[in-house]
Order: structure tokens, then sequence, then C-alpha cells
């Protein structure tokens, strides 16, 4: 059974970490309402870009190697966005055992798998188990910006040109609200053309797939390409970001109730023993007058 002072002393401890995990919740809400503007305008014209060059793909009017399907798949890239500190959640483990399932399934399947790490968390998880990477970013949260996008989408667009890897996939956390949080793995490269309009029954009789073009198309096409990869890097980015920060301020909150129930237990148990120490000096008080009658 612990002592009084014993008790007194784990709710003062537990008064300070539930002063911390109320800091932490704080700042993570401030930033959370930034990253999560700042997605929300992102989305519209990232996504509608997306749909457009699925749209050019499917066509078959113009062509760029950047767009071209490889007969075949050896080697694949993985690009794996996580964060840099904890005290998230599940947000890290849950890209974590993803990719390590990935890994297990597919190990056969291709002749090279090899990764980008953006994110401390994610790189330490599977250094520790002997996965070498390519390279890894850091520092995502606080210097993310579009040429840090660009220079990572610059990086696979050489390797697939050069047939390095047939195929790139990123895999990340998408941002659904401060309480949800879903692990996406998408193929940039190639052009999905499942995302094409003309592939919806509604709209592939609608619309012409013949596209009109004021400048010739491949001195657009490149530019626009090389725009659409970046601008997709960087959402995945930054939809991690906004993920991040709405999954620490869900666990801080969390961790914030915790404290408090247990300071309630504790401050329970605390006033017991403290009456049961009284009442025990009192019966013995109360015996020693009655012996000296």
């Amino acid at each position: 059974m612990p002592s009084l002072k014993d008790i007194r002393a784990r709710i003062d401890s537990t008064k300070s970490t539930q002063q911390i995990t109320k800091a932490m919740k704080l700042v993570s809400a401030a930033k959370l309402r930034k990253a999560q503007n700042n997605i929300v305008n992102m989305r519209p014209y990232a996504l509608t870009l997306r749909k457009m060059i699925s749209d050019l793909a499917v066509s078959g009017n113009v062509s760029h190697p950047l767009m071209e399907k490889k007969a075949e798949v050896g080697s694949v890239l993985l690009v794996v966005i996580s964060s840099d500190r904890g005290l998230c959640g599940a947000f890290n483990s849950n890209i974590n055992k993803y990719v390590e399932s990935y890994l297990k399934k597919n190990k056969s399947k291709y002749e090279k798998i090899d990764t980008i790490f953006v994110g401390r968390k994610g790189f330490d998880y599977f250094a520790r188990r002997g996965v070498k990477s390519l390279d890894y970013i850091t520092k995502l949260d606080r210097d993310i910006s579009y040429e840090l996008a660009s220079k990572v989408s610059q990086r696979v667009m050489k390797g697939y040109l050069s047939s390095e890897y047939q195929e790139v996939h990123v895999i990340y956390n998408e941002f659904k609200s401060a309480i949800s949080q879903n692990v996406i793995a998408e193929t940039i490269l190639p052009v999905n053309l499942e995302l094409s309009t003309f592939t919806e029954e509604k709209n592939s009789a609608a619309y012409s797939r013949d596209y009109i073009y004021e400048v010739p198309p491949k001195d657009i096409l490149g530019e626009l390409l090389t725009k659409h990869f970046d601008l997709q890097i960087y959402r995945s980015m930054s939809e991690s970001v906004a993920a991040e920060h709405g999954a620490r301020m869900t666990a801080m909150e969390n961790a914030s109730n915790n404290a408090r129930d247990m300071i309630n237990s504790l401050t329970l148990t605390y006033n017991k023993l403290r009456q049961e120490k009284i009442t025990k000096e009192l019966i013995e008080i109360v015996s020693g007058a009655e012996a000296l009658k």
C-alpha cells in the first residue's frame, strides 16, 4: 500500500503532465487550423488537374514518356510520408504497418522495391528492421514547401524516365478530420487512367475526347506534367501534415482526459487512506482513555 506522501507525489506529477498535454493540444489546434485551410484550398485544383492529366492520357491524341505505362513492372519506388515526432496516436504506426505489409506481400512479386522516407518516424522504424532507403527528409511540418515537393518529384520522374522504376507509389495519411485519418497508397506513375472522366458512363458519350491546343502539344505537355507531379507530391505532404496535427490534437485531448481521471482516482484513494489513518488514531486515543479509567 503506497503512503500518503507517494500518492501526493503522483497527483502532482499527473497534474504537471496534464498541463503539458493541454498546452500541446492548443499548439496542435492552432497549427491544424492553418494546415487544414491549406489542404482544403489546394484539393479542388490538385484533384481536377489529376483528372485532366488522366483525360489527356485516355484521349490518345498526345504522348509523353511520363504518360506511358510500362509493359512489365519489375521495380517499384515507394515514397512514404510519416512524421518527425510522436505523441500523435496511431498516425505513424498505421503507415508503418501498411508499408511493412506491402513489402512482405510483394517481396517476391517485384525484383526491387526501393523507398524514400519523408519523416523520421518511418525511417527509424524500418532502419531498425534492416530496410535501407534511398533518402529520407525530415522537418516536414516546419519546412514544407512547393520547392521541397518539387525536388522529390524530380527524383521520382528521373527514375521513371530512365526505366529504373516502372511504378511509383506515394503512401501517406489523408486528412479527413481531427479524429479521422486514412492511409492512402496512391499510384502517381504511371498516370492512373481510371481517374479519367471518360471512364464514367455519364460522361463517356457526353464529351468528346478531342482536345484543341492553342500551342503545339509537345511544347506544353512536358511543363504541364512536371507541374502535375510536383503538385501531387506537395498535396500528399500537405495532407500528411494536416493529418498529423489532427491526430496529435486528438491524442493530447485523450491524454488530458486520462490524466484528469487518474487525478480523481488518486485523490479518492488519498482521501480514503487519510480518513482511515485519522480514524485509526482516534480509536487509539479513545482506547487509551478507556484503559486509564
